[in-house]
């Protein structure tokens, strides 16, 4: 009688199927970690959650439209739509609204996911795929999924790449950016659009959690190391690539809901990150 093949084999033996899946939480992971150090360093934390909330409306409204109104619209549009323009309202100044910006924030993650609840409960043949979008249960991706995830991957990280020096020096030394003469206006707005495009597109395919957890625990793990700053992108940029895979690997093998596992993941990397710093300084105490 021939034995079972073991979890691992069945794995090799089936890759192809989960190679897409694996694939899009590595581009995702990298580059919303890569991101995570702006998120982190600007105190846009919550901007992330309550981007990615209004990713999960954007799906939801995209079922709602071709379940009632009778038109289709693509799922991945309705999210980076929804992400999109929350990113542009959280660029808009709230003292103009008499608003605190922890109030506007609150405000759009608590009306998004609320949202996101009432449209589902109008769409339930799509239910199961507006809680995978909000909690993330992407145990396969599409290969249109993928191919969304990459091509905004990849131009989102060519033009960070191409304009770094702009956009760290406009976002963490405003002044002096301006006093050298940079548009930091644009900056800034290359800045929340990128934001704005890769938690819509990765909230489609991912879910709104790990998505979340990705743009922060990232750079929270990095900063942990007291590195220099382009030290920081690429330790957060791989933090979010080990979150997303190995959560993805996690959750396979010992059976447990994916997003769960991704943010799980990213979590533990702060855990160790912050094991790591303090071993470092009881070092060199001890050198000392």
């Amino acid at each position: 009688m021939l034995a079972e093949p073991s979890q691992w084999q069945q794995f090799v033996e089936g890759f192809e199927l989960f190679r897409d899946p694996l694939l899009c939480a590595l581009l995702a992971g990298g580059v919303l970690g890569f991101l995570s150090v702006y998120v982190v360093l600007r105190r846009m934390v919550f901007v992330s959650a309550a981007v990615a909330q209004s990713a999960g409306l954007g799906v939801a409204l995209a079922f709602y439209a071709g379940i009632h109104l009778g038109f289709e619209v693509e799922p991945v549009i309705g999210a980076t739509a929804l992400a999109l323009l929350a990113t542009m309202l959280l660029m808009m100044d709230p003292t103009r609204l008499r608003l605190t910006r922890e109030s506007l924030l609150g405000m759009a993650y608590a009306l998004s996911g609320g949202a996101a609840i009432l449209v589902g409960d109008r769409i339930a043949q799509e239910s199961h795929d507006i809680q995978g979008i909000l909690f993330g249960t992407a145990v396969l991706v599409t290969p249109e999924q993928l191919r969304t995830v990459a091509v905004a991957g990849i131009a989102v990280m060519a033009l960070h790449l191409w304009w770094y020096r702009g956009i760290t020096f406009a976002s963490f030394d405003r002044i002096g950016a301006l006093v050298q003469g940079l548009p930091v206006r644009l900056l800034d707005g290359v800045l929340m659009v990128s934001i704005g495009v890769m938690v819509g597109v990765c909230a489609r395919a991912l879910g709104a959690l790990p998505v979340f957890a990705f743009s922060t625990l990232s750079a929270i793990a990095a900063l942990m190391l007291d590195l220099r700053l382009p030290w920081t992108f690429v330790v957060a940029t791989l933090a979010g690539i080990v979150s997303g895979v190995g959560g993805y690997m996690f959750a396979y093998f010992f059976d447990f809901p994916v997003g769960g596992s991704q943010t799980v993941v990213a979590a533990l990397l702060v855990g160790v990150a912050m094991g790591a710093r303090a071993l470092i300084q009881l070092v060199l105490r001890r050198a000392g």
